[in-house]
This record gives structure tokens, C-alpha cells and sequence, in this order.
């Protein structure tokens, strides 16, 4: 047997595992639980999409949704072949096909119990006393997100697509996170924190400007900017370097191309970098002030432990990034800590406000 039916075998019967799991107990705490293995599975995803993107692996199969009209790479395997001998160390190889594939036919997976949350939803909101828009919106989100993994291909990774669909994976796992949050029997993950409401609308800022950091992070990733500085704490000797805010921040334009067709600068690139590294700078301050905060309430404590800890983390990670010329695990890394910490922002946000 192959390495690949082997692992095809494993994940067959960790779904039988899972299947069964979510089957045990009351009506409701299936629910409970088919949310928190969709928000599992959704984190996967967007840590295995960050893989896919940074090893180049994006345009592994030029179409969509099959590869060069087929389920499989293996069954494309005389296509592959011949786009790689064609472009050698191009976006088509063997094992870049299988990277971009595996992301899509978990999507699809997560697509599928999604539709399955939405359906549970519909068809126990009396007994469970749950408006079912949350989950309705949710399912709306996942097909527009399907739409936008569709043009990333289609459009030849557009820097706006890319990282709207980036941006758009992280709103699915926030949404399933306060969707779990919502449920009884979630535990502390959905107790009140008693809270000001200043502090309540300093929390709405600090979701705000995280998320905006996010949105700047994608825009830096999907540009292929993250290393136009290779110095810390300034970007290549100066504090200040020469930089390009017209063409970098140019949102209607094909990947390494400015609105003029001509090719993007280096110092289009230095912008988006200096402003990710920018916008760093206020998350720290605004978002460190929150957690300080947080952890002067009991009730919230626990949760600004862990957005603290989890901040101090994605700042190690984005420094190590740049230290080490952005190892592969500690960008995908950087990206997943950036998915969890903009959840557990809004799960927080949410208890603030719960009545």
C-alpha cells in the first residue's frame, strides 16, 4: 500500500471516528459538537491554505474545481508532466497539484458540515430557541468564499482576490467560534464578562484595528513582500526607507504588476511591508491595552491570559519571519495565530455584550 492510500485509510477513519463521536448524546450537544469539529477543520484549512500559497503551490492545478478537468492529480498526471516540462520550476509540478487539491477537497469538507450546521439550525430553532441567521449568514459566507477560491485561480492569484479570500477564511472561523460560543454547554467559552461600557467600545476599537492588521497582512503575504525588509528594527538601514504607496496599494491589479503595466517596484513592496510593520505597532499598543484591561476584571482574566499570551506569540512569530527569511512553518504559523487571535478578539467582544 502507498503512502497515499495509507493516508487516505487514516482520514477515512478519523471521519468514521468523528461521525460517531457526533453522533452520542442529546440533539443539541451534536450540534455543540459538529460546530466545534467544523471550527477545528476550518482552522486547518486556513493554516493549510497559508501552506499552499507560500510554497507557490496556488496555481498547482490551473482550473477549477478539478484538475485540468480531473478529481485527482493522479489522473492528470500526463497534463502535469507536460506543464512542467514546458515552465521548469513553474507553479505546475506533481507535488504542488497534490498541495493545491488536498486544500480544496477540505474545503469542501468544511463546506459540506457547514451546510449541515445551517440545516440543523433551520430545522431546531424552536427547540433549541435560536435564531438560525448566524448560521445562515455563515453558510452565505462559505459560498461566497467558494467563489473566491474559484477567481484566485482563475484570476491568476490578483493580490485582492487572494487576500480577500484569505480574510474570508478567517471570518468563517471567527463566525463558527461565536457560533460555538452561542451554544449551551459551551462552557467558559461563552460566560458574560462584566464589563464598562467604555471598555466594551474600546474592545469594538481594538477588533477593528486587529482586524485591519489582518486585511494589511494578507495584502503583504499575497504581494510576496514579507522579506523587501530584511533588517530589524529598521527596513534595510533606514527607519524610513524609499517606498511606493501609489502602485503598492494599488487594489485593482494583476501579482507583481502595477496599474501600468509596467512591473512592481521594490519600493511598492518596502511600502506594504513598512505599513504591516506599522500596523504591528498600534496592534501592540491597542490590543496590549485591552488585555491589560481585561485582566484587571475576574470574569476576565482567563480570556486576557490567552489573548496575551497569544499576541506575545504572532509578534515572535513576525519577528522570526523577517530574523529567519521566512522559514515556511513560522509564516504558516504566523498566519494561523493571526486566525485564533481575531476569534478568541471577537469571542471576547461577544461575552462583553452578552445579556
Amino acid at each position: 500500500m502507498s503512502a497515499l492510500e495509507h493516508g487516505v485509510v487514516g482520514f477515512i477513519t478519523l471521519l468514521v471516528i468523528a461521525a460517531a463521536w457526533l453522533w452520542v448524546g442529546r440533539r443539541q450537544d451534536r450540534y455543540r459538537r459538529l460546530i466545534a469539529v467544523t471550527a477545528l477543520l476550518t482552522f486547518v484549512l486556513i493554516a493549510l491554505g497559508a501552506y499552499v500559497r507560500l510554497s507557490d503551490a496556488g496555481l498547482g492545478c490551473p482550473d477549477w474545481p478539478g484538475c485540468y478537468g480531473n478529481l485527482t492529480p493522479h489522473h492528470s498526471t500526463q497534463e502535469i508532466r507536460a506543464a512542467e516540462a514546458s515552465v521548469p520550476g513553474g507553479p505546475v509540478t506533481m507535488g504542488k497539484a497534490w498541495k493545491e487539491m488536498a486544500h480544496r477537497y477540505l474545503a469542501m469538507i468544511v463546506g459540506a458540515l457547514i451546510a449541515a450546521i445551517m440545516f440543523a439550525a433551520w430545522q431546531n430553532r424552536k427547540s433549541f430557541d435560536q435564531s438560525p441567521a448566524l448560521a445562515t449568514g455563515l453558510a452565505g459566507a462559505v459560498i461566497f468564499q467558494a467563489a473566491l477560491g474559484a477567481w484566485t485561480v482563475t484570476m491568476l492569484l490578483k493580490p485582492a482576490i487572494v487576500t480577500s479570500h484569505l480574510v474570508g477564511g478567517i471570518t468563517i472561523l471567527v463566525l463558527l467560534a461565536l457560533l460555538l460560543a452561542r451554544q449551551p454547554g459551551s462552557g467558559k467559552l461563552g460566560e458574560r464578562i462584566i464589563a464598562s461600557p467604555p471598555l466594551k467600545a474600546f474592545a469594538a476599537v481594538a477588533t477593528l484595528v486587529l482586524f485591519a492588521q489582518i486585511v494589511l497582512g494578507g495584502w503583504t503575504s499575497t504581494n510576496y513582500a514579507a522579506l523587501a525588509c530584511v533588517d530589524l528594527p529598521t527596513c534595510n538601514g533606514k527607519l524610513v526607507p524609499e517606498m511606493d504607496f501609489a502602485n503598492a496599494f494599488h487594489v485593482i491589479r494583476p501579482l507583481g504588476v502595477g496599474p501600468d503595466g509596467q512591473l512592481l517596484t521594490i519600493d511598492a513592496l518596502r511600502a506594504i511591508h513598512w505599513m504591516h510593520r506599522l500596523g504591528a505597532l498600534v496592534v501592540i499598543v491597542v490590543v496590549g491595552m485591552f488585555v491589560w484591561r481585561l485582566n484587571r476584571i475576574s470574569s476576565g482574566k482567563k480570556v486576557g491570559k490567552m489573548l496575551g499570551g497569544m499576541l506575545l506569540l504572532q509578534v515572535l512569530l513576525g519577528l522570526s519571519n523577517v530574523w529567519f527569511s521566512l522559514p515556511i512553518a513560522v509564516a504558516v504559523g504566523h498566519n494561523a495565530v493571526a486566525a485564533l487571535l481575531m476569534a478568541l478578539m471577537v469571542i471576547a467582544l461577544y461575552r462583553m455584550n452578552k445579556k
